[in-house]
């Protein structure tokens, strides 16, 4: 779906409807995080901090070729659960995380549809694998952080409950006092996809480019956007 149709715009307006809160996944529909801080070089990079330690074996050839630094949290994790190792991976995680808030690109229309969405009543939470440090320093650059504060909800030591597992997403849905069934996820990922099928909520998928979006409608999404104009346009005309 691309909420071109008349029957694709009514499915976008029945889908936000029925949200009182909206759960934003961070990277992808809020902005593009390591625009121009890869996140293939942090993997590489996470990879040589453990070859220097003479650590490296506790990683696979295929784990090694990881492009995604949560995918090298992970497979430390399912060996070493909770360690100091494990600690002192993910803070490096989140300085590089932060080094890339400064030069994240923002999502086209993500600004406007976060501002208007708070401005028509909704609550507005972060629901994100990144680090909450991470969204709160982009969030403030971008004068948005007053649209989510308090509710910024990102990755925990306890990787066991990073998405696809609902942990932040049931903590957002527990802090505004919301029922799932009121709330609508808007992700990137089979993973937002999938917990936000644990939590209970709608899901809004959003796809940069169509791999992406064939990647969340082979994953189950049933409504999927390649830009997020047409939702913006949707909560003008209605209210919600």
């Amino acid at each position: 779906m691309t909420a071109e149709t008349d029957d694709e715009t009514e499915a976008l307006r029945r889908l936000i409807a029925r949200a009182r809160v909206v759960l934003w996944d961070f990277d992808g529909p809020i902005c593009r995080l390591f625009a121009g801080h890869s996140a293939e070089d942090v993997a590489r990079d996470l990879v040589k901090w453990l070859d220097q330690r003479g650590l490296g074996g506790l990683l696979s050839e295929q784990e090694r070729q990881a492009r995604d630094p949560h995918d090298i949290l992970r497979a430390v994790d399912s060996r070493h659960p909770g360690s100091d190792l494990i600690a002192e991976l993910e803070e490096r995680l989140t300085t590089e995380e932060l080094r890339a808030a400064s030069s994240a690109w923002p999502t086209e229309y993500a600004d406007r549809l976060i501002r208007t969405w708070q401005a028509v009543g909704s609550r507005l939470a972060v629901t994100t694998n990144n680090s909450a440090r991470t969204a709160r320093s982009y969030l403030q650059g971008r004068g948005l952080l007053p649209c989510f504060a308090p509710h910024i909800y990102g990755r925990t030591r306890d990787l066991a409950r990073l998405k696809p597992h609902p942990h932040s997403l049931n903590q957002a849905l527990t802090a505004v006092g919301a029922a799932p069934g009121e709330a609508l996820m808007i992700g990137d990922t089979p993973s937002d996809l999938h917990a936000a099928s644990r939590a209970g909520t709608g899901f809004l998928g959003y796809a940069r480019n169509a791999s992406k979006a064939a990647v969340l409608r082979d994953a189950g999404a049933t409504v999927v956007v390649g830009s997020l104009e047409p939702v913006l346009r949707v909560v003008e005309s209605t209210g919600r």
